[in-house]
């Protein structure tokens, strides 16, 4: 998927549209008639779980996500179910579960934002793809690449992904266009900064 730099933007579009261009191979589609009597494949949205009441999540990821009609932050998960209640009150959300385990054998969450703290990244990735759930975690997705390894496991029917957004922003993907269709000329070279701050 795609990503989130949440330094940068705090719930504008980039976050937004990298949580819909996720899922978009696995996406539930159902048909609607048209006026006309044909059919037309729309896109359900997505019913997401949060893994953890982490600031990064509440602060930056669930407002953006919020704002897409393609996706609903249907659940989210602490080791308190009282924090886990608060915080969904506070964001709309509508279902709070005390552990995240309780949140991924819900059969209504279909993918999982996973920020925990980094040596949780891959026992909870793999937890929620053995429970049927797309995965989208934060970065570092591993610690080490033999720790990586083990995402190998995932089947195929489960997307997992590390939450970088720079592959999905807008600017990005604009520039990405312009120099395909050649509207800048030839590109002889590229200089770029890559910071946070």
């Amino acid at each position: 998927m795609t990503g989130f730099d949440y330094c940068a933007f705090q719930g504008t579009p980039q976050v937004t549209v990298a949580a819909e261009n996720f899922l978009i191979a696995a996406l539930p589609f159902r048909l609607k008639k048209m006026a006309n009597g044909e059919e037309e494949r729309i896109m359900k949205p997505v019913k997401w779980g949060i893994i953890s009441t982490a600031n990064i999540g509440v602060a930056k990821v669930i407002p953006g996500m919020l704002k897409s009609k393609k996706l609903q932050v249907a659940a989210i998960s602490s080791r308190d179910l009282k924090t886990a209640k608060a915080w969904a009150a506070k964001l709309g959300i509508p279902k709070a579960y005390g552990s995240c385990e309780e949140m991924l054998e819900d059969p209504e969450i279909e993918a999982v934002y996973n920020p925990l703290p980094n040596h949780l990244h891959v026992p909870l990735t793999l937890a929620a793809a053995k429970a049927g759930k797309h995965v989208l975690c934060e970065k570092p997705i591993a610690i080490t690449a033999k720790e990586a390894a083990q995402l190998r496991k995932v089947p195929k029917s489960r997307l997992v992904a590390e939450a970088f957004m720079v592959r999905h922003a807008l600017q990005w993907l604009d520039a990405r266009k312009r120099v395909q269709k050649g509207e800048i000329g030839e590109v002889r070279a590229i200089q770029v900064m890559f910071s946070y701050f």
